[in-house]
């Protein structure tokens, strides 16, 4: 099973994602984790990456797409892939839709995880990550339940911030949810509940 992963950021996306890959043996892939890990590999297609990235310009379509096909052939995604951060334009949509065929791998569905905005702005703004090991809290943590240590509030997570990634989202995001409303793949799930009560109804859509 092929899925697109789609969901404003603080939707839960990752959550979701990470229970598919427990229970269903799907290989979680993440663009930017592709791009730091080419890039680290000093493959062919991660110094050409860098080049961008080092420029503080967008990596091409064309060579994210060759990152992504390099990557889906590898042995551990037999068992299907969960795209995340990819595609992010309808652009990249037709061209993955192309490699996909080509592989023999077509698209199963496009996973939206839909969650009201200001619901996001306050979840993300009263995020906070522990210093010493990384944990993700609340404002309501003095200090880290999982190592005592100081929590803070990432940049990111302040509410001006949350808002402008949203807009950036909203504008990039809606016409690959048109793109995939047509093809007749998207799925969209209610995110703003509990994560498990979420992950029901998203194994039900997908048939697990």
């Amino acid at each position: 099973m092929n899925i697109v992963l789609l969901g404003a950021p603080g939707a839960g996306k990752g959550t979701q994602a990470a229970k598919l890959v427990e229970d269903a043996g799907l290989c979680h892939i993440s663009t930017g984790d592709i791009l730091r890990q080419a890039v680290k590999d000093e493959t062919e297609l991660g110094l050409k990456a860098k080049a961008f990235m080092d420029a503080g310009d967008l990596v091409p379509d064309d060579l994210i797409i060759d990152l992504m096909r390099e990557r889906i052939d590898q042995p551990d995604t037999a068992k299907g892939v969960i795209l995340d951060g990819f595609p992010r334009t309808t652009t990249q949509a037709v061209a993955l839709d192309s490699m996909l065929s080509d592989l023999g791998r077509p698209l199963d569905a496009a996973l939206l995880i839909d969650v009201d905005p200001e619901v996001i702005v306050k979840r993300l703004s009263s995020r906070r990550m522990c210093r010493e090991c990384g944990h993700i809290g609340t404002a309501s943590d003095a200090k880290c339940p999982v190592c005592g240590g100081e929590m803070y509030q990432r940049d990111d997570d302040n509410e001006t911030t949350v808002r402008n990634r949203l807009d950036v989202y909203e504008k990039s995001t809606s016409p690959l949810v048109d793109y995939y409303r047509g093809c007749d793949l998207l799925i969209t799930i209610d995110g703003d509940r509990d994560p498990d009560v979420v992950y029901k109804d998203v194994k039900g859509a997908l048939g697990l």
